[in-house]
């Protein structure tokens, strides 16, 4: 009999949270990398010693393993839409802007900060808000299709 790891008895949120992180950690380099590659497209020179270029993968890693594994919150049941919207709204505010800010992609003046807050919170509301109505309408006519098929039989 096969004994079970120490990640089996691990909470099933912590669980999806680190998996996903894992899975899609990987294309943060990856768009960095794009990113990067369109810069030096344009004729800008991209003066970057290999400390930047370490501290650039590390940190999109890092963003995007956050970015996917924060989708779990909309998952724990017990929460309700607004718990598990502002844990994820958190999480990716800390992640982008710590990020940000270490790769000097932002400058520490609080209000370039003000300005970044801002749009990151009207972009993930925006976001937010246009996932869940798409997911509603599509819920509602699978209820619909459901009730008919009911009908039918």
């Amino acid at each position: 009999m096969l004994k079970k790891g120490w990640a089996y008895n691990m909470n099933p949120y912590v669980r999806s949270y680190l998996h996903r992180g894992l899975i899609f950690g990987g294309f943060g380099p990856i768009v960095l990398g794009i990113v990067y590659l369109i810069i030096s497209l344009t004729g800008t020179p991209l003066n970057l010693s290999g400390f930047d270029l370490l501290l650039g993968i590390i940190s999109t890693y890092v963003i995007a393993f956050v970015h996917a594994g924060s989708s779990v919150f909309n998952e724990v049941e017990k929460w309700g839409k607004a718990k598990s919207m502002l844990c994820q709204l958190s999480s990716l505010y800390v992640v982008y802007t710590g990020g940000y800010l270490i790769n000097h992609w932002i400058p520490l003046d609080y209000r370039v900060i003000l300005i970044f807050t801002g749009s990151f919170i009207l972009g993930y509301l925006i976001i937010w808000f246009t996932v869940y109505l798409v997911t509603r309408k599509l819920t509602n006519k699978l209820n619909e299709k459901l009730k008919l098929e009911q009908e039918i039989e």
